[in-house]
């Protein structure tokens, strides 16, 4: 079975992918954080670096595109075809409201018409294989049916979903009682895989799917596709490798005050490999310069049990 690794907006940007590349093994796909294109097809700075194909080079990277729009998902589907991409990834997941609001990503399940007339006109132009990673509704697994119509008569190059609707976000636990497989196409799972028991059930409950799609599971111990795979689990001297790689490639690419920041925000997946890391976390969480925070993870790294199976932790009430 194939590893995927999720897109986290924020987290794997270019310079983590390269990173968690160069350092572990074990990943058949990286989908880069989604592009939401406008009529002009422009996009920013950031997110022209994270698609450019020479920072992509090697790497099995999948671009994904947030639009509600039929001629702006197709525009920017070229561009990514004319850079060599060998596929695209509608996203049709994101459940942020921002997202919503704007019938793009989760948003587009509420009206399976309106979602019909999209994937008619993207997959009767489509200048490369297109997938597709869902929920299963917006407001409620009852939908699921109605989608599953609708997803059927496509020739969707895979379908990655993630069993929970928009409106239960992250919250809860995943609905693995659902029909999932299709005959049309490869089906793909994503849903709190956090180790590699977690992915052995998955396995068991789903022999069908072609893959699985990991996402906070692989921040917090990122050599988990690895282990998955039969190779060498995280250990303290692993996950301190992977962080000094991180930051020294930030720090040769960002400013430091930006670099600083982004490793702050990996750092709150990198605790959960510790036991009680909170003085720790509070000690990193108010570095400002790179001594500072440098000498803060050191004591983290000398002084915090490691966990013997460390692992995401998922806020659930």
């Amino acid at each position: 079975m194939q590893l995927y690794f999720a897109p986290l907006e924020g987290i794997t940007d270019a310079i983590f992918r390269r990173v968690h590349h160069d350092t572990f093994s074990g990943v058949s796909k990286y989908f880069l954080p989604f592009v939401s294109p406008s009529e002009s097809l422009s996009y920013t700075i950031r997110q022209e670096a994270e698609i450019s194909p020479a920072l992509n080079a090697g790497l099995p990277a999948i671009p994904q595109i947030l639009a509600k729009k039929a001629d702006y998902f197709l525009g920017m589907a070229k561009v990514f075809a004319d850079n060599g991409y060998p596929e695209v990834n509608l996203n049709l997941g994101c459940p942020s409201g921002t997202a919503t609001g704007k019938g793009k990503g989760a948003g587009m399940l509420k009206n399976p018409d309106e979602l019909c007339r999209f994937l008619d006109d993207i997959y009767a132009k489509a200048p490369l294989p297109i997938s597709i990673k869902t929920r299963i509704g917006f407001d409620s697994v009852d939908e699921w049916p109605r989608l599953r119509e609708v997803f059927s008569v496509y020739p969707i190059h895979e379908l990655i979903i993630h069993p929970r609707t928009r409106n239960e976000q992250y919250g809860g636990t995943a609905h693995r009682d659902l029909p999932l497989s299709f005959s049309a196409f490869p089906y793909v799972y994503n849903g709190d895989i956090f180790t590699v028991a977690d992915y052995q059930e998955i396995s068991a409950l789903f022999p069908g799917a072609s893959a699985v799609m990991i996402g906070r599971g692989a921040i917090a111990n990122p050599a988990l596709f690895q282990e998955i795979s039969g190779g060498t689990p995280l250990t303290l001297d692993l996950l301190a490798l992977f962080h000094d790689r991180l930051c020294a490639a930030y720090l040769k690419s960002w400013p430091q005050s930006a670099a600083i920041g982004r490793m702050h925000a990996i750092m709150r997946y990198m605790f959960m490999c510790f036991d009680a890391p909170e003085r720790y976390r509070k000690e990193i969480g108010k570095t400002a310069n790179l001594d500072a925070y440098s000498d803060a993870v050191s004591r983290l790294f000398h002084e915090c049990p490691f966990k013997e199976t460390p692992s995401f932790v998922p806020n659930r009430p």
